[in-house]
């Protein structure tokens, strides 16, 4: 039974729940970066990583503040958590896999400001039993949130490649189109709502 929460939670997070098209976090970095469908797959991927841990790190961080009644810090606290996680992925990532590296480029620190590393930490509270989610169950919707973002931004990167050989009215070139675009695909992902209701 534990193992179909977690599932439940992780497909509703990335599907029904989809954090970027049903909830609109990450918006900035989703336009900016999905004009190429290689350098999305490349931030998805470095965004569903620390989507992951950071979650997890931010459910210990929480409990501590809450043991030493400070969660009045709990927005300072994650950010700092995010920020310093997301250099660390960056330094070992420069160790160990300079092509990596240098191919991410400024994505990486692109995710430190992207605001739906933050609204996950932050609705996780808010789900499960009083307290929020454990850290399993904050794993499993840190990754599903992440894997949804990185579907999504992969998806916009395919159909804007696909729009630089079809022909846009004038007035919708650029951010107008995208943004037609992103509403269509989050109307197709809030009609999932209701499928999947993790408990």
């Amino acid at each position: 039974m534990e193992i179909q929460n977690i599932l439940v939670i992780f497909f509703a997070a990335a599907f029904t729940e989809n954090i970027l098209l049903a909830r609109f976090l990450g918006m900035c970095s989703f336009l900016a970066v999905s004009r190429q469908v290689k350098t999305a797959v490349g931030l998805g991927t470095a965004v569903v990583f620390v989507l992951a841990f950071t979650a997890v790190l931010n459910v210990y961080v929480h409990r501590l503040l809450v043991h030493f009644e400070l969660e009045y810090l709990r927005y300072v606290a994650f950010i700092i958590v995010i920020a310093a996680f997301v250099q660390f992925v960056e330094i070992v990532i420069e160790r160990f896999s300079p092509v990596l590296y240098y191919a991410l480029g400024i994505f990486l620190p692109l995710i430190t400001v992207n605001c739906a590393v933050l609204g996950v930490s932050l609705f996780m509270l808010n789900k499960g039993g009083p307290g929020g989610y454990g850290p399993l169950e904050a794993f499993a919707y840190g990754a599903g949130s992440g894997v949804g973002w990185m579907l999504a931004i992969i998806a916009m990167a395919g159909i804007r490649e696909k729009m630089e050989r079809s022909r846009v009215p004038r007035g919708l070139e650029g951010p107008g189109i995208a943004l037609i675009i992103a509403g269509i695909m989050a109307l197709a992902f809030i009609g999932l709502a209701g499928v999947l209701q993790p408990a």
